[in-house]
């Protein structure tokens, strides 16, 4: 265990030195909470898989994927939809907004009353979705090296506030782009050694005909077949759509306004969709072999829910000796990413559309300095990850779930009617602005009244069915308001069409934002951090394994050090680039 820890420690020390690397980047607000608008497609794309997954995708989605075999798969298949809108069409308009946050562009669309009302509510919300991962993650690693949950979840609260708190977005990129690296390299290899451990594809194949297996493992199922109706038609096609509602609609702003500009906030989508499409495969492969050879054995475990431990359990079978931590740090990749772009998102709505706000009803009427918005940003990091952590705590130290289902009940009793109306403003064009609230509330009735039911009456209301009726009156209310405006002849406002019109105006990089050594300097830093990653990794290679270990740790360390060789070479070409226009413009002078 000596070995784990210490490279848990070590990584986690990349991590901060991250932070504080990238601490000189931030100027202003744009620069804290956008990343001055300057991301490449490959940083903003492996920023965007990574704040898509959690620890979750390898406990909760593993234990479906043991289950169900490539039921679960759905769920991806609407990631990669996605990931393919964004592509094609979202990341380049939501880019075009200009926008700093995602609240600014719902102000843009809907006004200041729902840009206020989404502000505060993800200012309530986003500290205790961020605090179930923490704590999530914490039972994880607690779970497998033997530490106490409150110390541990502590140091990892309090590690990713920091990188946070000193590098802002421009740090939250970065150590995802690290964490990325890290957690494909040693995922591929967990797959690879799953599938070799089973005999190849024909043989993994081959045990979907195992009695007790194939009844279990077909793609869709029939009613009653698993708890809660779960991987039925209707589980589907509810869970899809439910899956990609957030991902193509204004609430998925957050994930492009880093870009360069349009074309890059394009590329980042495809990048994304590619890295998903090789995650959905790799990922999920280990947990199904894992019922295939080794179900009696997990099953003696002692766990609450051995499922659950699928991945986990196959991983630590059959990886090297000293490879565990960098697992562990894996899980910690796919938790930290979500958090650390929560933790950031928050700080950014609150600086820039409350507090200005607030400001304004005491009668303030100068803008803040930008040293001060850095400074609040600063001291909002902190706050926002110290309510976090205590937030984990008290999940911790509750004798009963109860609060923690409490929690996750009002989050999705409440955030599925929120998002619904920014979906349909993005796509619909003539619906008015007030045209929010009213698709807002249809949306809401049959939500409470599935939590009412439930709490009151004792009813069971599955995930399908509640979000099977929001989408419902959600669809009657749009349609509603976008008739009423058909028989009014109401004009589309001034403020909407100038929206449309902006989010459909390409970015002239040059003029609008302006070259800087910034767009050159963080392939450098990056290069940096991924070769001595990549570098430590190589140091596994000295503890003792067969032959057939070593180089299973050369090839993880050589996928690392290859990435951090290409961001090396990025970077020269961009510096390059940078210094010759920069000459070209003093010979015009």
């Amino acid at each position: 265990m000596i070995i784990e820890y210490t490279t848990l420690v070590v990584y986690l020390g990349v991590l901060l030195a991250l932070g504080m690397l990238f601490a000189r980047f931030n100027k202003n607000l744009s620069d804290f909470a956008r990343g001055g608008g300057r991301g490449t497609w490959w940083l903003v794309g492996s920023s965007i898989l990574m704040s898509a997954i959690s620890a979750f995708t390898f406990t909760g989605n593993a234990s479906a994927a043991y289950e169900a075999g490539p039921s679960l798969l759905v769920i991806y298949l609407a990631n990669c939809c996605g990931f393919a809108v964004g592509g094609l069409w979202l990341g380049p308009w939501l880019r075009q907004t200009r926008a700093y946050t995602t609240a600014d562009v719902i102000r843009g669309r809907f006004g200041t009353p729902v840009e206020q009302l989404f502000a505060y509510t993800g200012l309530f919300l986003g500290p205790i979705t961020a605090a179930i991962q923490l704590y999530a993650l914490s039972l994880f690693v607690g779970t497998i090296l033997g530490l106490p949950l409150v110390p541990l979840l502590v140091v990892i609260g309090a590690i990713v506030t920091f990188y946070s708190t000193t590098g802002g977005k421009w740090a939250v990129m970065a150590t995802d782009l690290v964490q990325a690296t890290v957690m494909i390299a040693i995922t591929a290899l967990v797959c690879f050694l799953a599938l070799r451990a089973v005999g190849g594809p024909g043989e993994f194949f081959r045990h979907f005909s195992d009695p007790g297996i194939a009844e279990d493992f077909r793609f869709i199922n029939e009613p009653g077949t698993f708890p809660g109706d779960r991987f039925t038609w209707k589980w589907a096609i509810v869970v899809f759509f439910m899956q990609i509602n957030t991902q193509i609609s204004l609430s998925a702003s957050g994930r492009y306004i880093a870009a360069r500009d349009g074309h890059e906030a394009s590329r980042a989508a495809w990048f994304g969709l590619i890295l998903m499409m090789m995650g959905s495969a790799v990922w999920f492969l280990p947990p199904m072999v894992t019922r295939f050879l080794y179900e009696s054995e997990l099953l003696t475990t002692g766990t609450a829910n051995p499922a659950e431990s699928a991945y986990a359990f196959i991983a630590m079978k059959l990886l090297p000796n000293g490879m565990t931590g960098l697992l562990i740090a894996a899980m910690f990749a796919a938790t930290m990413s979500s958090m650390d772009t929560g933790l950031n998102n928050q700080v950014g709505i609150l600086v820039r559309n409350i507090i200005p706000r607030l400001r304004g009803v005491l009668g303030f009427k100068k803008d803040l300095e930008p040293k001060t918005e850095i400074r609040i940003c600063h001291l909002a990091s902190l706050c926002l990850g110290a309510l976090v952590i205590a937030f984990g705590i008290l999940f911790i130290l509750q004798d009963k779930v109860a609060l923690f289902d409490a929690f996750l009940t009002i989050g999705s009793v409440v955030g599925i009617p929120m998002g619904f109306p920014l979906l349909v403003g993005l796509w619909v064009k003539r619906l008015p602005k007030w045209g929010y609230f009213p698709i807002f509330s249809a949306c809401l009735l049959p939500s409470l009244w599935s939590f009412l039911d439930t709490t009151l009456n004792g009813s069971t209301w599955t995930v399908q069915d509640r979000t099977l009726w929001i989408f419902v009156f959600g669809i009657g209310a749009s349609a509603f308001c976008r008739l009423w405006v058909a028989l009014r002849k109401e004009e589309q406002s001034v403020g909407v069409s100038k929206f449309y019109e902006r989010m459909r105006e390409p970015i002239d990089f040059e003029k609008e934002i302006g070259r800087s050594p910034v767009d050159y300097e963080q392939y450098f830093v990056l290069s940096k951090a991924v070769l001595v990653t990549g570098l430590l990794a190589l140091l596994l290679v000295l503890v003792p394994n067969p032959l057939f270990g070593r180089l299973c740790i050369l090839a993880v360390s050589a996928f690392i050090l290859g990435i951090g060789i290409l961001l090396g070479y990025g970077g020269r070409r961009a510096k390059k680039t940078y210094l010759q226009r920069v000459a070209e413009e003093a010979a015009d002078a």
